[in-house]
């Protein structure tokens, strides 16, 4: 019976994948991006997995965290929680991004909650055998629409670890647009954004007329990663109000949101300025934003996604989510939280046009019209492929890259880059 089963093994596996040279607030990404997969087995056999950071301290808190999941069942998430709460520390040792809250040690607890929660949820699917989302209420819609996310890139990599991607130099308003058509070509996404707080404001505004000329319609959104000051942001408003749906994180902190607020008709978006409770609190004091994109990596799960959804619905918030380079166990496990949530009110962010590996069977997720379908198999919906796995932690062993770090990467293209913040 399913209360006599249980968990037995917790593997973590870090690995590594071919990321873009990808511009951004903090640099360029470095040539691999690292993940790790954990897999939890039963007594009966069965794996769960799921897919979160593979930096290394990310791998001490899985390490810690591994003994915890032994003898419990895999129904027992409030027991895994509160173990975890009692026994994971903040590990030192990564370089912490502003832009990325997942990279912050105060995540430790969450990340690792969201890491287990995932795994465990997908053994309860395979055992009752309901897909997650099933688990989580039942789903909503039967596919998840997802954004283009467009980045300024350049053609390859500095070091040439590998050959360049298909997707060549995207740094003008035409290479903009231009990326913008293949992409929506190649997935059909309804809906753009661009990963701003690169170049000076006015070419990346630039940028947005020219989608927005290419795309008539389209829904757009622009995100400069509090890389713009207040005046700054201010200053480029006008312009944007004409052709944005939100204006997502362009100047630092829950006070200057609050005051661009009173200077733009866009709704103001964030990942960066509300990643807590807290924050969340203030932030509806100071009306701070309108629009927040969750991240059940880092919040902690796929549960709190869904109180997070009830707490925008509450504030008459809109509600998308957040992406970072990811493969498919994470896409399948935002596209399950996703389909459970009724005010998914934008469509979420992805990285995954921007990855060429795949670590699931059957390889690479497909996407029609934007969309992601919502499995109807038990659990996951997806299974490890593990030659792939092999492969992908053979590259982790040997690519050289333990901590995501995008300003020591973007100093070999330019020794006076700073990385300092707002920088227009």
């Amino acid at each position: 019976m399913a209360r006599d089963i249980t968990i037995t093994h917790v593997r973590v596996t870090p690995i590594a994948f071919r990321d873009g040279p990808l511009l951004n607030a903090a640099g360029i990404h470095e040539p691999w991006a690292l993940r790790s997969i954990v897999e939890i087995e039963t007594s009966d056999g069965r794996v769960g997995i799921s897919e979160t950071y593979g930096d290394e301290p990310m791998l001490k808190i899985l390490e810690q965290a591994r003994p915890l999941l032994i003898g419990l069942s895999p129904f027992a998430l409030n027991v895994m929680e509160e173990r975890v709460r009692a026994t994971i520390t903040a590990v030192s040792g990564a370089v912490e991004f502003e832009l990325a809250p997942g990279s912050h040690a105060i995540k430790n607890v969450p990340k690792v909650i969201s890491a287990l929660e995932t795994g465990m949820l997908d053994l309860q699917g395979q055992i009752t055998g309901a897909p997650m989302v099933d688990l989580l209420g039942g789903k909503v819609r039967d596919a998840v629409p997802y954004s283009a996310y467009l980045f300024f890139k350049y053609a390859e990599h500095i070091d040439k670890p590998y050959a360049p991607d298909v997707w060549g130099e995207g740094v003008s308003p035409a290479q903009i647009v231009a990326q913008a058509q293949r992409m929506i070509d190649l997935y059909g996404f309804q809906s753009i954004k661009l990963k701003g707080g690169v170049f000076e404001p006015a070419h990346e505004v630039a940028c947005m007329q020219a989608l927005a000329k290419a795309f008539p319609g389209l829904p757009l959104r622009l995100d400069p990663n509090a890389n713009w000051s207040l005046t700054a942001s201010i200053a480029a408003a006008p312009a944007l109000d004409e052709i944005l749906e939100y204006y997502e994180d362009p100047t630092p902190g829950l006070a200057g949101m609050a005051e661009l607020a009173k200077h733009t008709e866009l709704p103001l978006a964030t990942n960066m300025v509300i990643t807590t409770m807290e924050d969340f609190r203030k932030g509806c004091e100071m009306g701070s934003i309108q629009v927040l994109l969750s991240d059940h990596h880092y919040w902690g799960g796929l549960r709190i996604t869904q109180t997070l959804a009830r707490m925008c619905r509450l504030w008459g918030f809109g509600m998308s989510m957040h992406s970072n380079s990811h493969l498919g166990i994470s896409l399948m496990a935002m596209t399950h939280v996703a389909a459970s949530v009724p005010n998914l009110t934008y469509a979420c962010d992805t990285h995954y046009p921007w990855q060429e590996e795949e670590v699931v069977k059957g390889g690479r997720i497909r996407f029609d019209k934007g969309s992601v379908a919502v499995p109807t198999t038990p659990g996951l919906g997806v299974e490890l492929d593990y030659d792939v796995l092999a492969t992908l932690h053979e590259q982790y062993k040997t690519c050289g890259v333990r901590n995501r770090d995008d300003l020591t990467q973007m100093r070999k293209y330019d020794p006076s880059f700073t990385g300092k913040t707002p920088r227009f």
